[in-house]
């Protein structure tokens, strides 16, 4: 499903009209980057978690020559969805 069906979908299902619920679905991912770029964790519960981690650095070899190569730090995103959304 792509975001524009998405929005479809959530304005069928709440009344609002296309341009009110791109406006929410839009709002909701702007709040929630804005929480992860705080460094806070997303959370509803029973439904979905998401939070920033710190990946260390690393060696690792590039797999065209086998040449080591320093693999710097960096913040990711892991999110994980509950088994609840599947039924």
């Amino acid at each position: 499903m792509t975001k524009a069906e998405f929005i479809v979908r959530y304005a069928e299902k709440t009344g609002m009209s296309k341009k009110d619920a791109a406006n929410a679905v839009n709002a909701f991912f702007e709040v929630t980057a804005e929480a992860l770029k705080a460094g806070d964790k997303v959370v509803f519960p029973g439904t979905f978690k998401a939070e920033v981690s710190e990946r260390k650095a690393r060696t690792g070899r590039n797999p065209l020559t086998g040449a080591e190569i320093e693999i710097p730090a960096k913040k990711v995103v892991k999110a994980k969805l509950s088994d609840k959304l599947l039924g």
